[in-house]
């Protein structure tokens, strides 16, 4: 019940914190309303080779969003990571093209993300699925090139 509680919270609340674009949140839209995460960035080669490895926990509204400085097939594995995560997938426009759910911690299998993928977003394992992301939903975020962006962050 906590668990339901805590995402009835999330998406609520996201309809307030869509007003504006930041670097530490990304904002995802969908079939299933809207939804905010607090992130850190993984945006060169260094932070995306740690990731999120080594951390024993992670809050239900955080993740980490990795950048890449041009679309490119990309693969991800679990090794060195303790918790479950669900990888979501998305190409230049910020639109989901893949969600992994519930990759396994320590496993050391390729998850690959398909061609094209510019940025990915990894939150807690089955999080995706009691949301309802899927293919097709948007994902906002000022590190992805706006001028492409299905949902471009507002300009003041």
């Amino acid at each position: 019940m906590r668990i339901f509680a805590a995402l009835l919270t999330l998406v609520l609340s996201a309809a307030t914190a869509l007003a504006e674009c930041r670097p530490d949140r990304v904002d995802l839209r969908g079939d299933f309303g809207a939804a905010s995460f607090r992130v850190d960035v993984a945006d060169d080669p260094q932070e995306r080779a740690v990731g999120l490895m080594h951390r024993p926990s992670m809050p239900s509204g955080a993740g980490m969003i990795f950048i890449y400085e041009r679309p490119q097939r990309v693969s991800f594995w679990m090794e060195n990571t303790l918790i479950p995560l669900d990888m979501i997938f998305m190409d230049q426009t910020g639109t989901v093209t893949r969600v992994h759910e519930n990759a396994i911690p320590l496993d050391r299998t390729p998850i690959p993300g398909g061609p094209d993928v510019l940025a990915v977003l990894e939150i807690n394992g089955g999080l995706s699925s009691r949301i309802g992301i899927r293919e097709g939903a948007e994902l906002r975020h000022p590190g992805l090139p706006q001028e492409l962006a299905a949902w471009p962050c507002a300009t003041e």
